[in-house]
């Protein structure tokens, strides 16, 4: 039986049952401080690539927070992705969630997820409901990630800015959730071979941070669910 269809199953209730075990299975706050050589993020490029010290050069990382909307359709839940444009000096072309760096004006995490995510996607803060947070995620390429998982109504608006994000598109949460859709691939990069999960989703290629991210939310979210179910 594949992980997909219980998934599917449990949440044709409706979003009140969705709220119920994200409740369970999500943090209330960031678990741990962004910076703190003492409390290494549970999640990273490190996942698969035990070669990689996440305590190197640990004061150097930027900290971050991207927002993982997902969209309550009626009998489907989805999971809102940007495509980044190919001129960015980090991660161009790449599928992501909508968010970036954190700046001095910003209260939190959460503010800085709310706040890229309007100034990407148009995507307005009172149409997010934050229901929690996934682990802290570190990326090789020096930031450190809070991801915000948020509910957002169908019929919200949006509006792209076209120097940073190409395309706004949807994905399935029940494909996501399904580990039979997570690999794992690699590539060659400065000169040694890193490990990723990869989740290929029709002419999408979502890897990555955004694919490490994605399988966090799965693990949470499913472990949540087996426990609930047993």
């Amino acid at each position: 039986m594949t992980v997909a269809k219980p998934f599917g199953e449990h949440f044709q209730a409706g979003p009140d049952a969705f709220r119920a075990l994200a409740e369970r299975a999500l943090e209330r706050e960031p678990n741990g401080a962004v910076f703190d050589p003492l409390h290494p993020p549970a999640r990273g490029d490190h996942d698969l690539n035990p070669g990689i010290d996440p305590t190197q050069d640990f004061h150097k990382l930027r900290p971050a927070a991207v927002l993982v909307p997902v969209v309550v359709h009626l009998g489907e839940f989805t999971v809102l992705m940007t495509q980044r444009t190919d001129h960015l000096p980090s991660h161009a072309g790449q599928i992501a969630f909508p968010g970036g760096k954190m700046e001095p004006k910003d209260l939190n995490a959460k503010d800085t997820a709310l706040r890229e995510s309007e100034e990407e996607i148009g995507l307005a803060r009172d149409a997010v409901d934050v229901i929690g947070y996934l682990d802290t995620y570190q990326t090789g390429t020096g930031f450190r990630i809070v991801p915000v998982v948020g509910l957002v109504q169908p019929g919200f608006a949006t509006q792209i800015d076209p120097m940073e994000v190409a395309e706004i598109f949807e994905v399935p949460l029940a494909f996501l959730m399904d580990a039979g859709n997570h690999q794992r691939h690699s590539i060659v990069w400065k000169g040694r071979r890193r490990h990723y999960y990869a989740m290929p989703y029709e002419n999408r290629y979502i890897w990555g941070a955004t694919a490490g991210i994605i399988r966090n939310l799965h693990e949470r979210l499913m472990g949540s669910w087996s426990v609930s179910s047993s």
